[in-house]
């Protein structure tokens, strides 16, 4: 039996999937504090049943996907927004530090992921969706560079991706904390930020002026779109690169030209409005997974995630703890390192959230954290993943 959904269908169910995965997430303890996001529970849990479906005969499903790109191409615009030069000029050298540590750490990633492939007798460039793609691109990134690679002749890129993302979320979780803890006890190291108090105060919100910003924000985010796809379309002549890096240029050039004339941005509705375009593309690319096609890499992913973990805990462990100063701050950087290292920026925060709140704050790693991870590390890891696709050719 075949089931054909179209546009609407398929965007509706993946809106329920959503709402399905938001309820999860708050009753189960286990998704909320290994920071798994509400799409991929919910499209996570339909591909495994569609996987059923079609392995017992009973229905073959297609889906219409045309909005999955346009969203995914939004929400990538709104990284773009959040790279100020500005911001990034309060703590340069040890935000270039760690930037630094994480580029070599996703050039790593790719070398084992491409290597193992390889001895495997995988296609090479499937070795990157189980590198940097997924482990610190997250599932945005897998779902964006999964397609392209498959449109490329690499078979079952976007599975293999989405799947190793999902994997690297839990990792990412259940390591970063307990490595970070390990090497404040073994230091006997202490936190020596002082405790800071603010006003509980609530904040009036003006509901017409918060509907002229979010209409503001996607104004932003759809003309940055739309200008920066001939960015691509003439980078793309040259290199291989995703959609979405010609509007994050041109969201970054708007970005810090309002900064240098003092142009406020509504920068909380961008986030807002990117929050929705990833949910929703989260949710269309988890729901569509043809999960049939991982049982014959089942073996190969295995042993190259499982390298790529115990690559991960000696790098933070002994490489970056000792390189960002070996003290208090180091180690909580070590946990976040570890959370989007193997996922994503949210999984490193949550990480040092539950350090600090234990062994006390540090605004050093709550600085360098967020504007690696939502400034450059989608930078750094678009430009390593050109470099090694267009050298495997």
């Amino acid at each position: 039996m075949e089931l054909a959904l179209d546009l609407y269908q398929t965007t509706g169910l993946a809106m329920l999937l959503y709402a399905l995965g938001s309820y999860l997430v708050k009753k189960v303890d286990f998704l909320r504090l290994c920071c798994i996001p509400a799409p991929v529970v919910g499209g996570v849990l339909f591909a495994l049943l569609n996987l059923v479906l079609h392995q017992t005969g009973i229905v073959n499903i297609a889906f219409d996907t045309t909005l999955q790109s346009i969203f995914m191409v939004w929400f990538f615009t709104s990284v773009g927004y959040n790279a100020s030069f500005k911001v990034l000029k309060k703590s340069a050298l040890p935000v270039f530090i760690f930037l630094g540590l994480v580029a070599a750490m996703q050039a790593m990633q790719n070398v084992v992921g491409v290597g193992l492939a390889g001895a495997f007798g995988l296609d090479s460039r499937l070795g990157l969706c189980m590198g940097s793609i997924p482990l610190v691109g997250g599932h945005g990134t897998a779902a964006s560079w999964g397609p392209m690679l498959e449109k490329m002749g690499c078979e079952s890129a976007n599975v293999v991706a989405v799947a190793a993302a999902t994997y690297g979320l839990v990792a990412g979780s259940l390591m970063g904390g307990p490595v970070a803890k390990s090497l404040i006890a073994k230091h006997g190291l202490r936190s020596t930020a002082k405790t800071e108090t603010a006003d509980a105060g609530e904040r009036m919100v003006d509901k017409d002026v918060y509907g002229k910003n979010i209409m503001t924000a996607f104004v932003l985010l759809v003309a940055a779109a739309g200008v920066g796809m001939y960015i691509t379309n003439f980078i793309s002549r040259f290199i291989t690169l995703p959609a979405y890096i010609g509007p994050m240029i041109v969201a970054i050039i708007v970005r810090n030209l309002a900064d240098s004339r003092g142009v406020e941005l509504p920068l909380d509705e961008i986030d807002a409005s990117a929050n929705v375009c990833l949910s929703i593309f989260l949710s269309l690319a988890l729901m569509t997974l043809k999960l049939w096609e991982l049982i014959d890499l089942a073996l190969p992913m295995i042993v190259i995630l499982a390298l790529e973990t115990v690559m991960m805990f000696f790098l933070a462990k002994c490489v970056v703890f000792r390189i960002m100063g070996g003290d208090y701050d180091a180690a909580v950087l070590v946990s976040g390192f570890c959370g989007f290292g193997m996922g994503a920026t949210p999984n490193a925060m949550a990480n040092m959230q539950s350090v600090t709140e234990k062994f006390g704050l540090s605004p050093k790693a709550f600085l360098i954290v967020p504007i690696v991870g939502g400034m450059f590390c989608d930078l750094t890891n678009t430009t390593i993943l050109g470099v090694f696709l267009n050298f495997l050719g």
